[in-house]
């Protein structure tokens, strides 16, 4: 599992990837810091994360998009499922390389916690509950988007599935309370308020278990098939 998440982890930073994904997110970042901080004065650390969450929905599918889709297009799809490697350590392997890009991009926006630190020290505690939040929210996203991935050969398609169904999880809840469970942007905001909730803990653990066994279970298949 180790060896595909090290080569994963290369292949996002050989490639502009990982830096078009760290680069659009702290752009975003830079934005909120500035509506929140500069326009609005607040000096609040999570608050630029109450909008940065929200830009996960566009921006997943740069890290997922071609995990499982790219290697079927380009035929070494046949090397994973030749392997010795079992589908459980693929799939974790390239899940884990994109969760460690997510973490480097959390750790480069402390470049604002430093900023704002210098007027007044934000709370630590809400700090990092809100960071435990949004990488639990990211984690949820790569999972999908991953499972996306692998029903496609077309990277393009892959991506297109998994940000209609992270706009519709958006959006659909506000329709009716039936919907709530699947409101993930709901559930990290509530690490923003400096607690750990846990029973939203447990729902996006959940989400992210769920669909890294489907992702198992259809690269499973067609590595019977094959």
């Amino acid at each position: 599992m180790w060896a595909i998440t090290k080569k994963e982890l290369k292949t996002y930073f050989l490639s502009p990837i990982g830096y078009v994904f760290i680069g659009l997110f702290l752009a975003m970042c830079s934005l909120f810091f500035y509506i929140t901080a500069v326009e609005g004065g607040l000096t609040n650390y999570e608050y630029m994360f109450y909008y940065a969450a929200q830009s996960l929905t566009f921006i997943t599918p740069i890290l997922t998009m071609r995990m499982f889709a790219e290697e079927r297009k380009n035929g070494t799809e046949q090397l994973l499922l030749t392997s010795p490697r079992s589908m459980v350590g693929v799939t974790l392997g390239k899940f884990f390389a994109a969760v460690l890009v997510v973490l480097i991009t959390e750790v480069l926006t402390f470049v604002y916690f430093a900023i704002l630190s210098y007027f007044k020290m934000p709370s630590l505690t809400t700090t990092f509950t809100t960071l435990l939040g949004f990488l639990l929210l990211s984690m949820a996203y790569i999972s999908f988007g991953m499972f996306a991935s692998s029903l496609t050969e077309n990277q393009i398609v892959a991506g297109t599935i998994t940000i209609a169904v992270f706009i519709i999880m958006w959006l659909l809840p506000s329709t009716s309370a039936i919907f709530s469970s699947i409101a993930l942007l709901d559930k990290f905001y509530l690490f923003a308020n400096g607690v750990i909730p846990i029973a939203e803990m447990i729902n996006l653990l959940t989400f992210t278990i769920m669909f890294i066994v489907f992702t198992i279970m259809i690269m499973q298949r067609r590595k019977l098939v094959k």
